[in-house]
């Protein structure tokens, strides 16, 4: 299999790309967001290129590692006839970016463009509060070999368009997936709007490509429609060709030069890509690949961590934040940033672990309270009463006393049913108030049980 990807997503700006009209395009009631310049009327004239959209797309593809075309930029006529664009083209630039990597993956191009008006056909309406915001399409080259390569790719693409905070992300996307398998042609399937609905639409396409081939019958280049309801694409149209769309340079737009000094100011405000960022947080402080890419899954928690390293063990600090505190999350459905969870706390909250303030357990329990909470880590221990760590005679004692309370578990442990063992820790547990370290406990219990 082979699978190339064209990504539209929407550049993150308070106009549109041509015109002053606002782009909070769902906020508003439909066909109110417009002008004659973004619904490109009879002698309406676009307003220069918005600086913001540019400056937007020049740090993606920066941070796609893209080459920059520092010859004129100019944008083209793309026409096709289609109910939400009420002229019958689109304006399109050249390439801005070329020859980017992500990852292993070869970036073709990045080419800014203005999105269409949103089309209903089953209501036969068009809201054109949409028309004329600004997109980038992210076009790479055939390099994905699976669904679950393509999919591996978005999820990572997404992650550097949220850092950039210069796009919309994963909500606004829109992606042309180009699949082909061995002795078949290229099938695009058009407007899949999540990552989800790009790997499953993959799985079908290549289950359908492949029966085909097996029957005999020429696999069709044709465009078609993934519908996810159905979990099955169908057939749109012939593939266009560059000839169909008949392009030709806007003749209301002059070009524009992207200079040396627009492409410092960019590489100056630019965050660090997170596949970077990655790569960085191995080298400084000593963490495994796995633990440094859940920590730069959101920006906001990847800068609360090297707040926290500049005070504790960064080993320490990254099982503690790639563990618990995103287990806490998930479970919550909610970002990093949406916990109000700040440096402060979770520099105070680990400093009571290391210094035996309170065990592992209470702490797992502490973490789960932080969450947009007010009260300190220490206020939430002390509320709970959980701090303070048991002494080992008390562990002792109480590990003897669960022992003689329970004879059919500790029969049980010496019957192979190790499972008896988690029941007695729960025990010693109980009497501690959950105090009693957890590792010194296992160990205690042990020694007792093999006595």
């Amino acid at each position: 299999m082979m699978c190339g990807l064209e990504i539209h997503v929407q550049l993150e700006t308070d106009s549109k790309l041509f015109c002053n009209c606002p782009t909070n395009y769902q906020e508003a009631a439909a066909n109110t967001n417009i002008c004659p310049v973004c619904l490109n009327q009879p002698g309406a004239k676009p307003f220069p290129t918005n600086e913001k959209a540019i400056e937007n797309a020049l740090m993606i593809s920066l941070m796609l590692n893209c080459k920059i075309d520092k010859n004129f930029t100019y944008f083209m006529r793309k026409h096709y006839d289609y109910p939400d664009l009420p002229c019958g083209y689109q304006k399109t630039s050249v390439p801005i970016g070329y020859e980017g990597e992500l990852n292993g993956i070869r970036i073709r191009e990045i080419h800014m463009e203005e999105d269409p008006g949103q089309y209903k056909p089953d209501r036969g309406i068009v809201d054109f509060n949409r028309s004329g915001i600004p997109l980038i399409e992210i076009v790479t080259e055939p390099d994905m070999h699976s669904p679950e390569e393509a999919r591996n790719f978005l999820k990572e693409l997404i992650r550097v368009l949220e850092y950039s905070g210069g796009a919309r992300g994963e909500g606004t996307m829109r992606a042309d997936v180009n699949v082909s398998i061995n002795g078949g042609n290229r099938v695009e399937m058009k407007n899949i709007n999540s990552i989800k609905g790009a790997y499953k639409a993959l799985n079908f396409e290549v289950i359908r490509q492949k029966n085909l081939l097996k029957r005999g019958h020429a696999v069709k280049q044709e465009t078609r429609a993934y519908l996810e309801s159905q979990m099955i694409t169908v057939s749109m149209r012939d593939k266009e060709n560059a000839d169909d769309y008949r392009f030709i340079p806007d003749p209301d737009l002059p070009p524009m030069k992207i200079s040396d000094e627009q492409i410092n100011n960019v590489l100056n405000i630019m965050p660090e890509a997170p596949h970077n960022k990655v790569k960085r947080f191995v080298s400084d402080y000593g963490i495994d690949e796995e633990s440094a890419k859940v920590l730069t899954s959101e920006l906001d928690l990847a800068q609360t961590y090297e707040e926290v390293v500049k005070e504790l063990n960064p080993k320490f600090a990254a099982k503690w934040m790639k563990d618990e505190l995103k287990r806490v999350l998930t479970y919550n459905k909610m970002g990093f940033a949406e916990s109000g969870i700040v440096a402060d706390d979770l520099i105070e909250f680990l400093n009571m672990l290391q210094n035996k303030e309170i065990t592992t357990k209470a702490g797992q329990r502490i973490i789960e309270q932080m969450p947009n909470n007010k009260q300190t880590p220490k206020a939430i221990a002390e509320e709970l009463g959980l701090i303070g760590v048991v002494k080992d005679d008390e562990v002792q004692a109480a590990a003897k006393q669960a022992v003689e309370e329970n004879p059919k578990a500790v029969n049980d442990y010496h019957n192979g049913e190790k499972a008896s063992l988690n029941f007695l820790m729960g025990q010693v547990m109980r009497l501690t108030k959950g105090k009693a370290d957890p590792r010194e406990t296992v160990k205690i219990l042990k020694e007792l049980l093999e006595e």
